[in-house]
């Protein structure tokens, strides 16, 4: 790997990824593309400008010429247009195919082995979407979608049990949206399932906070989370690049594990130099696997919409 990293789209996801990207040392370099070029720019300048006060090399450039993002190691999928107060992530799903279509088409002329991180909504289906455009392999794209969700779960989990973040871990399947499906029978603290410390009815409200979790934040600062989703990405980025073999539940395209096929859903995959180097099919309940199929079956009408269904 060379170490360049591509971003498309300059907006609150995409800059908070740009910065990440340069603070946790993961690349060599950072290449910010948006449709607005004098915005990727003046983000990539202030990003350039605090770097002789944080002591950080300056990495990150705007690629208004796209020749800039020849042979990136990764490509960064963020560009679309943001949910609002009392819109869903449904409602964005023509606009921002177009826009991840034409994202794709350009970023695959440049970097044809990249490894592809879809950020923008609707998640699963935008995945899909990315993955024709740019005729990519199952193995190299991905979607960041399940870190994001176990994050706000395990986060809720240790308020409520008062307990430290790093104590938890958290399984979110499904769609990244109101369909996903928290897994509280894998999803542990210090190794112990919340289904023993918690009664079913305080589960169940800090799973239906999780899944209203994205829209929670839109209600309180009239836009989408940034900050959590860039924090997300950046552990998808570094699995890939240090070839980690990290277990992270991503979206993945489904070739039959679960009895699904051609359709990204979240799941526990293993991620690593390769992309996408297995998917891990977990024991589901009767009442999980429905869960999940009708999670999956609501991705698939979306891609009907779209006429991009299989």
């Amino acid at each position: 790997m060379n170490g360049k990293v591509t971003v498309f789209g300059a907006g609150n996801v995409g800059g908070a990824v740009t910065r990440r990207l340069i603070e946790r040392k993961v690349c060599k370099k950072v290449v910010l593309v948006d449709r607005m070029p004098d915005k990727a720019a003046g983000i990539a300048l202030d990003i350039l400008e605090a770097s002789p006060v944080d002591l950080l090399e300056p990495v990150c450039l705007s690629g208004e010429d796209l020749e800039q993002t020849r042979d990136s190691d990764i490509v960064i999928i963020t560009a679309g247009a943001t949910r609002k107060e009392g819109m869903s992530r449904d409602d964005l799903l023509r606009v921002n195919a177009d826009i991840v279509r034409e994202c794709v088409s350009s970023a695959a002329k440049y970097s044809p082995y990249a490894f592809y991180i879809v950020v923008s909504n609707p998640l699963n289906v935008m995945c899909h979407v990315a993955m024709r455009a740019g005729q990519i392999p199952r193995t190299r794209i991905t979607g960041m979608a399940g870190i994001l969700d176990a994050s706000r779960f395990q986060y809720f989990l240790s308020k409520e049990l008062g307990v430290s973040v790093e104590n938890i871990q958290a399984m979110v399947l499904g769609e990244h949206g109101e369909d996903m499906v928290p897994v509280p029978r894998y999803s542990t603290v210090a190794g112990i399932p919340v289904t023993e410390l918690l009664p079913r009815e305080r589960l169940d409200a800090l799973i239906a906070r999780t899944r209203d979790g994205g829209a929670e934040i839109i209600r309180l600062m009239r836009t989408s989370a940034f900050y959590a989703p860039a924090s997300a990405v950046i552990q998808m980025v570094a699995a890939v690049v240090m070839d980690k073999k990290k277990i992270l539940p991503c979206a993945a395209y489904l070739t039959g594990e679960y009895g699904l096929r051609d359709v990204f859903v979240g799941m526990p995959v293993k991620l690593g130099a390769n992309g996408v180097e297995d998917v891990l099919e977990l024991e589901l309940t009767d009442e999980e696997g429905q869960a999940l199929l009708g999670s999956a079956q609501k991705i698939k009408a979306q891609l009907a919409l779209l006429g991009e269904a299989c």
